[in-house]
């Protein structure tokens, strides 16, 4: 299954536990894997340095369906309604220099071939 992947990269504030956010990253996403809104996700740190500073210490992707999907996690996220509220303070309150990306995997499902102009 092709799959949408919504990037976050992000840098903890000075004082947040590596451990506990990644803790609170699990709950959170956890909460929204379990509602369907998500198909899946990933939390990963730059290894010895290497990468882009601008791209932060932390990445954690999130996996979707298709936009429809995501937009559904947005909508319920944005609803700032318990739980989901204090899971996402939990992770958010910690962040610091985030930065977002939206890739997908490629080619596309629906792609076809022979018929391009460009």
């Amino acid at each position: 299954m092709a799959l949408d992947h919504y990037h976050i990269f992000f840098d903890l504030k000075p004082g947040a536990n590596d451990l506990d956010v990644a803790r609170g990253v699990a709950r959170y996403m956890g909460h929204l894997k379990e509602r369907g809104l998500i198909e899946g996700w990933r939390l990963t740190r730059r290894k010895l340095g290497l990468g882009p500073k601008e791209m932060g210490e932390f990445h954690c992707v999130v996996e979707t369906r298709d936009l429809a999907q995501l937009d559904a996690a947005f909508q319920h996220v944005s609803s700032r309604a318990e739980p989901v509220e204090s899971l996402h303070f939990a992770v958010n309150r910690f962040a610091a220099n985030l930065t977002f990306a939206l890739y997908r995997d490629f080619p596309d499902a629906g792609r076809q071939e022979g018929e391009e102009k460009f």
